[in-house]
């Protein structure tokens, strides 16, 4: 999905709300163009009232500002509760930005776009949305609510994410998604954001999200990957100096004398992770930062459609 640029670079993020908003739009009238034209009627406010119908739910309001009747989508709040998770590990900074790029060319401003898309979505259906923030710590804990207020405060501490980039924070994805499943006690979808590069026990992760899972949520884990560089290994051939973001730790060396073997482990983690992800009913989403946010969207759809 290409969204316009208008100021939005690295040090414009303060229009987080409105850029997420313009993704959720463009996205809703490309969906009469595709196979999911079907989900855009959850996103009408309004309709117009046709004759015989109920008058239950014409919105009188509406009616003597134009002097037609329009009778409203929404008359209820939805029961959904949405609790999303960003891993704000260094490795999750990756690739460093130059000036001239957006802020979302990265793995964290990535996320932080799609959680906030995600927010912009749920709004619009009067869905509940919590957040989870973890690094080297437990950063950030707000449980799920609908309010205004409280969407406002969630998107302000998006934001402070993007401000406060982290320098060689390591952390441990299992047991901080063990200590977000203890805080989550009603039923919810939770939506997880991360590049997995910390972790290497695939049974601790697996058996962490199982966790997640308890009280009958629905989880859905979005691999967040720069494409180009983590999956493709697509370096030049001159001598190159790789620095783990998380330790620290460097080595050098020619990428055209690993990439082969590289991009093998690479496809075999993916394929193992997605293999083990869907035998456990977990929604396993692999997403480049390159690509847009139309599979975060219909990824989303789709999974509260089954979420009954």
């Amino acid at each position: 999905m290409k969204i316009e640029s208008q100021n939005e670079k690295i040090s414009s993020f303060q229009h987080l709300e409105l850029l997420a908003n313009q993704v959720v739009e463009g996205f809703i009238s490309g969906m009469h163009k595709s196979p999911f034209h079907g989900f855009s009627a959850e996103f009408a406010e309004h309709k117009l009232y046709n004759s015989g119908e109920s008058t239950k739910h014409i919105d009188w309001k509406l009616f003597a500002k134009t002097d037609r009747l329009y009778t409203k989508r929404f008359e209820e709040e939805t029961n959904l509760r949405c609790h999303l998770i960003i891993d704000n590990s260094s490795s999750m900074h990756y690739p460093k930005l130059n000036a001239n790029q957006n802020f979302y060319e990265n793995k964290i401003g990535f996320s932080v776009l799609a959680s906030a898309v995600l927010m912009s979505l749920l709004k619009k259906q009067r869905d509940a949305v919590g957040l989870s923030i973890y690094s080297d710590t437990y950063e950030y804990y707000a449980p799920e609510k609908g309010s205004d207020r409280h969407h406002r405060m969630v998107l302000n501490k998006l934001e402070s994410v993007l401000s406060d980039p982290k320098q060689t924070k390591a952390t441990d994805t299992v047991t901080f998604l063990n200590q977000i499943a203890e805080k989550m006690h009603r039923r919810s979808m939770i939506v997880l954001f991360t590049d997995l590069f910390q972790d290497t026990d695939q049974t601790g992760l697996i058996n962490a999200l199982q966790h997640l899972k308890h009280n009958k949520h629905k989880v859905v884990l979005f691999h967040v990957i720069n494409k180009k560089t983590e999956l493709n290994f697509d370096f030049d051939d001159a001598p190159r100096k790789f620095i783990d973001l998380e330790s620290g730790e460097v080595i050098n060396i020619y990428s055209e004398n690993v990439k082969k073997f590289y991009e093998e482990k690479v496809e075999s983690y993916f394929k193992n992770l997605a293999l083990t992800c869907a035998q456990n009913k977990i929604k396993y989403v692999p997403v480049a930062v390159e690509e847009g946010f139309e599979k975060i969207l219909t990824t989303y759809l789709i999974e509260k459609q089954s979420f009954k």
